[in-house]
């Protein structure tokens, strides 16, 4: 599985639509950022930190076809990126990122930490 984090207004968007063209970053760079189970927290900590009406997304990478592509990105780590649009049907399942007293976003217990 790999994740996309993103506002839940944006993914209401693209499920209206049928396709998720990308937050601001993504058409800036050109791709879809994904991230591995094993990222996806710094991922959120370093992007998101204290955003409120976040959602995580889950997505099966097998299905994402040949433009899904796993290049070099934070300290050489390999991170899934998408060229192309996304269907949103694709989808596995969709959770809310709620914050902690923190600022830190809640994760489903079974993503890795």
């Amino acid at each position: 599985m790999i994740f996309k984090i993103c506002s839940q207004s944006e993914w209401q968007d693209a499920c209206a639509e049928g396709l998720y063209h990308g937050a601001p970053i993504d058409l800036q760079d050109g791709f879809i950022h994904f991230s591995a189970a094993h990222q996806v927290r710094a991922t959120a900590a370093k992007h998101f930190t204290g955003l409120p009406g976040l959602v995580l997304v889950a997505f099966d990478e097998d299905l994402l076809g040949e433009s899904l592509k796993w290049e070099p990105s934070r300290g050489g780590d390999l991170f899934p990126h998408l060229y192309g649009t996304l269907q949103t049907e694709l989808a596995v399942w969709v959770v809310d990122l709620p914050l902690d007293a923190n600022g830190q976003h809640v994760f489903p217990e079974d993503i890795e930490a």
